[in-house]
Formats: structure tokens, sequence, C-alpha cells
């Protein structure tokens, strides 16, 4: 199967005209389909159909056209929604279930993978969390990492001299929590 998506020029590089807007359209008519059905969790083969390709087409067109994986797409409107819901102060098991995941370990799972912390830690501020934080060089200008053990909690980006503007605005999103400067223990992340 592997072989057959490298021999295949589309997927390869955007190649001819006809062929990129065939692409953008089948990448167009996904996000559409995730959009509108997010709530269900479609699995890719029903991504790929309403795509008109193969869920391997689709995952290797989606990935050179948006950047990310259908499946992660899903997972990011998802976890928008869940925010949401916690942020109005919905109970975890009706975000998890308004969000069209099964339960409450659903969503959990889904807010360490992202956010580094459980759903109630983010929906408490980070209440009885100890956040590390780090500034750090990169191609966008000064990085300010955020982590919990679990791994990468937030990350910005601070024009030279507006480190603690970034810092500030970061800390807000997390009003609960305990920060710890720990330049060594965020740079891995970096």
């Amino acid at each position: 199967m592997m072989t057959l998506a490298i021999n295949d020029q589309r997927l390869a590089k955007p190649g001819s005209q006809n062929a990129a807007l065939r692409d953008y359209d089948s990448v167009r008519r996904a996000i559409a389909f995730i959009s509108e059905n997010w709530r269900s969790q479609p699995a890719i083969e029903a991504m790929a159909d309403a795509a008109g390709v193969t869920p391997d087409e689709l995952h290797h067109l989606f990935r050179r056209w948006a950047s990310i994986t259908p499946k992660a797409f899903m997972q990011a409107l998802t976890l928008d929604h869940a925010k949401g819901l916690l942020r109005d102060s919905a109970s975890i098991l009706d975000a998890a279930l308004d969000s069209g995941l099964s339960g409450p370990g659903r969503l959990h799972d889904l807010f360490v993978t992202h956010e580094a912390m459980s759903p109630g830690e983010w929906k408490n501020g980070g209440a009885g969390l100890t956040l590390r934080y780090g500034f750090h060089p990169s191609p966008f200008g000064t990085a300010i990492v955020i982590a919990t053990d679990r791994g990468l909690s937030g990350l910005a980006f601070a024009d030279p001299g507006e480190e603690k503007v970034a810092l500030a605005d970061m800390t807000r999103r997390w009003r609960n929590a305990t920060y710890v400067e720990d330049h060594e223990g965020t740079a891995p992340l970096a």
C-alpha cells in the first residue's frame, strides 16, 4: 500500500493544475464533511468516501494541504466544543457526551493529549497544577513554553522585551495554577 502512495505523483507533489484542483477539492470536501459530522466521530473511511478518495489518499492529501491529519482536525473541533461547554459550567460528563465522545474517559484522553492536563484541571483554571515555563529562542521570536508533568500545555511567541506580557497572557489561561520558571526543563519541548 505504501508503494502506491509513493508512486502516485499527486501525493508526492502538487503536480499539474488539474491534479492540484482535484486534490484541493477532495480536501475541501473532507473538511466540510468533518465540520458537519464531527459529533458522530466518523471513521476515516466515511471521511474518505465523502472526499471521493481512499482513506490512505485522504490521510496524505489532508496532511499535505492542511498540515494535520483528518483525525487531528476532528479532535481539534471536538476539543474546542468541549472547552466551550466546560467554560460555560457543563459537567465533564455532559461535555463529553455533547461533544460526541463515548464518555468522560475519552474526553480525559483528548485533554491530556492536547492540553497536557485533565478536563477537570483545565475547567478549574489549573487549580492544583504546577506549570513550568521557560523562554526559548525560535525562528518566530522568543517562545514561551508552558508545561505540566504530562507535556506541553501552551506555546506563545513574544517580541524582544515583551516576554513578561506573553507570560501574563499565558497565566490568564490557567489562573489557579502555580507557575515555576524552568528553562532547563522546558528546553526539550522548545
